[in-house]
């Protein structure tokens, strides 16, 4: 507490010690307050700062206030990230000065969030790769295990984009083996782990493991389900009506798919969602579907 903040205000108003406490409190109290740092209790001191015209917060330790608006920031990159719109994410992570952050998961938040959008947006992969070394290399901490497990997938993530698929499957891989048992407590978990399901539904479906990304596919919408969050319902659904797609599923079927994926899509304002939607349907309707 900024007991010195306190002093000069009584000080800056000419108020003794004893005119201060006056109907408040003892002037013993006030003193083991400003010499010995006893803080009285919050009536009390509510009063005095209110005759000081101080407000109380000016008192307390300004904890986390310089990492308010990177978090700000941070969340909404996330959900942009969430929504694939990437330059948007991009933009505000480059705002801020990563140098300056001290708080370790935070700092594994930033280059999970930046390492991702360099995915998205073509990147080299030696600097994608670096990006997710320094989550990978960070101390042990609270946060650890979703950041190594993200890192991995972003590691699996640029290696099917550059088609090197055996490097892909060996990072997603890891990710399996402990995905299924990850304790959900937060909300930032739920994303996280989303993230993580969905992109390794995507990735299995392109090397044509089907029926283990629809699992994973299904597991996603499961979260959604039982956490009331429809972010990824409808990403999941399109990657699940392109698996019926190159299942050869009835047409009524994929179509199902699709028009779930669209309400999920309007819930969110999903406009990138929306237009792939329209072409995927599109190619349905026309009978020439393109199996990706």
């Amino acid at each position: 507490m900024n007991i010195e903040r306190f002093i000069e205000a009584r000080k800056a108003l000419n108020l003794s010690q004893m005119e201060l406490a006056e109907g408040i409190c003892t002037q013993a109290t006030l003193s083991r307050f400003e010499n010995n740092g006893q803080v009285p209790n919050l009536k009390i001191l509510i009063k005095l700062c209110t005759r000081l015209n101080l407000p109380l917060g000016e008192l307390f330790p300004k904890v986390g206030v310089k990492y308010t608006e990177a978090t700000e920031k941070m969340n909404k990159a996330e959900f942009f990230l969430i929504t694939s719109e990437y330059d948007q994410a991009s933009d505000l992570l480059q705002s801020i000065a990563v140098s300056e952050i001290e708080e370790n998961s935070l700092a594994l938040r930033f280059h999970y969030l930046n390492g991702f959008i360099m995915v998205a947006q073509q990147v080299p992969v030696t600097d994608v790769l670096f990006t997710f070394d320094q989550i990978l290399l960070a101390d042990d901490g609270a946060d650890m295990e979703i950041y190594r497990l993200l890192a991995y997938t972003g590691i699996g993530m640029v290696y099917s984009r550059e088609k090197k698929l055996e490097k892909a499957e060996f990072y997603f891989s890891k990710v399996l083996e402990k995905i299924y048992a990850y304790p959900i407590k937060t909300m930032e978990d739920v994303w996280r782990v989303l993230n993580i399901v969905f992109q390794s539904g995507t990735f299995y479906s392109l090397i044509n493991e089907i029926e283990l990304s629809n699992a994973l596919l299904s597991y996603a919408v499961s979260i959604c389900s039982d956490n009331h969050v429809t972010y990824y319902l409808a990403r999941a659904a399109i990657q699940l009506a392109k698996n019926a797609i190159i299942q050869e599923k009835p047409q009524q079927e994929v179509l199902e798919l699709i028009y779930d994926a669209r309400a999920y899509s309007k819930i969110n304002k999903n406009t990138i969602a929306l237009k792939e939607l329209a072409q995927l349907e599109s190619e349905i309707l026309s009978g020439n579907p393109v199996k990706e």
